[in-house]
């Protein structure tokens, strides 16, 4: 009886590892067409109240027609002229509008155009003791110290920065990706980053007269 209890166990989480990544998968998409649709909502009725199409065809025209309009920017902005025009439109109009350099940087980002912030994941003694914790490198010295973000899980997007003196950061062979998604997971499969550290030995703290003073 317990073990067709354990095997009936196994087959359901089995299934549910299969459908609910899907089913969450549809869900988000979901989410993101009703957001889309939303924008273009007035695109969309201008459309039917000129043309016979209506409902999703007419959305689906219309997205079309934006990413042509992508397209055709794309092309324009690689030329002199538009080159020079976007930069003339954005340093007297758009860099003024609070929250534009922002999302600016965040888009670039996304798209994979711009090199993330943070250069390479490292285990940094914080409290300079024997604790860890899980950290990304996000600018080193001249003074061969580091500034490092600690990010808060599972939310990764919040967190505190430090500066702090090099023997204190133990940078480990581990991809930014990876080390997001353990700390999205609270720290599961943290195993890999401990594994690194000791595999690059422990390097000692430096002795006090080698600490900057205040």
């Amino acid at each position: 009886m317990k073990r067709a209890s354990e095997f009936f166990k196994s087959i359901l989480v089995g299934g549910i590892l299969v459908i609910l990544p899907s089913a969450i998968f549809l869900f988000v998409l979901n989410w993101v067409f009703g957001l889309v649709r939303k924008v273009i909502n007035p695109l969309t009725t201008f459309l039917m109240t000129k043309s016979p199409l209506q409902g999703v065809v007419a959305d689906v025209l219309v997205i079309i027609l934006l990413i042509m309009a992508c397209f055709v920017v794309g092309v324009t902005v690689r030329t002199r002229l538009g080159k020079w025009f976007y930069s003339i439109l954005e340093s007297r109009i758009l860099l003024k509008f609070p929250g534009y350099s922002l999302i600016k940087e965040t888009v670039y980002q996304f798209l994979g155009k711009k090199k993330s912030p943070f250069s390479s994941v490292a285990l940094a003694q914080i409290f300079e003791n024997d604790t860890l914790v899980t950290a990304f490198i996000t600018d080193e010295h001249v003074d061969g110290s580091y500034t490092v973000f600690v990010p808060t899980g599972p939310n990764p997007t919040s967190g505190n920065i430090y500066h702090l003196h090099r023997n204190y950061v133990h940078p480990v062979d581990v991809s930014v990706e990876d080390t997001m998604r353990s700390i999205i997971s609270c720290g599961a499969g943290s195993s890999r980053l401990i594994a690194k550290y000791k595999e690059g030995g422990q390097p000692n703290a430096p002795a006090d007269a080698d600490k900057p003073h205040c």
